[in-house]
């Protein structure tokens, strides 16, 4: 679906399928790439047809970081070439997936390195198949902690074994990842993508978009907020929620013993 080069773009209702497709350099980001993912997600986000937007590698690999000719072309220019940061929007290769208003989740088929593991971080859940591994490797390379690797880690690791990771860049496999909480789930290989598609369907089955949407926003931007701020913060979106239709065919759906049948978010 759609015309890209480097990732494949699958809509069926309710699972939006973006696979990185460059298998042949464990799906490495180039700009051009990094340009038809949010191209991608943008059009899964306006589409009604899209719940949740799941993220995999083609091949072996999940993402082993931005493409080694783009690093050295980067490195060399010492960051003079960057583009201007927009004011807009919070730097960072995949930050703006925090904001998108559906569940995106990582289906991470193999290894996630550098740039893939900053992908994984900003995506909102992880399914992994047995056979991926990650490692943060930036200071391998002389660089930081880069791209919300900082911020999103110590969240869901905590500080020390996020530091573990970022200053040693040792390679752990999915078991490790999963027992430390990089991960929320593994898998058998064959069955990856079809979960993270099932997790999906099962959100489409039950819950309200539009508060899966509030939802997300509330958690992401209360992770630094004192539990009175983020009270408040929460009290005008609950009673918005309590007028929205959704209420309405939640209770009933409650009264009468089905599944409730929301209003999609898109269009």
């Amino acid at each position: 679906m759609g015309s890209y080069n480097e990732i494949e773009l699958t809509i069926e209702d309710p699972v939006g399928l973006i696979t990185l497709n460059r298998p042949e350099k464990l799906n490495a980001v180039t700009y051009s790439m990094l340009a038809e993912i949010r191209d991608a997600v943008d059009r899964c986000a306006k589409d009604p047809a899209v719940v949740g937007i799941v993220i995999t590698g083609a091949g072996r690999g999940f993402c082993s970081g931005l493409d080694s000719q783009a690093l050295v072309d980067v490195t060399a220019s010492g960051g003079r070439n960057r583009a201007a940061p927009d004011p807009d929007e919070v730097p960072g290769m995949f930050t703006y997936l925090l904001s998108v208003p559906k569940p995106v989740i990582a289906a991470i088929n193999g290894v996630a390195a550098g740039g893939g593991l900053a992908l994984i971080g900003m995506c909102d859940l992880r399914f992994a198949s047995t056979n991926a591994s990650f490692t943060t490797v930036f200071l391998k390379r002389g660089l930081i902690s880069e791209h919300g690797t900082s911020w999103i880690l110590p969240r869901l690791l905590g500080p020390g074994r996020a530091l573990d990771l970022l200053w040693t860049s040792d390679r752990i496999d999915a078991q490790r990842a999963h027992e430390i909480g990089l991960v929320e789930y593994l898998c058998e290989p064959g069955d990856l993508v079809e979960q993270a598609k099932l997790y999906v369907r099962r959100l489409a089955a039950s819950a309200s978009p539009a508060s899966i949407a509030d939802t997300k926003e509330l958690v992401y931007s209360q992770l630094g907020m004192g539990y009175a701020d983020a009270l408040r913060a929460t009290e005008p979106v609950q009673w918005a929620a309590v007028a929205r239709p959704d209420a309405v065919e939640g209770a009933q759906a409650l009264v009468e013993r089905r599944e409730p049948k929301f209003p999609r978010l898109g269009g």
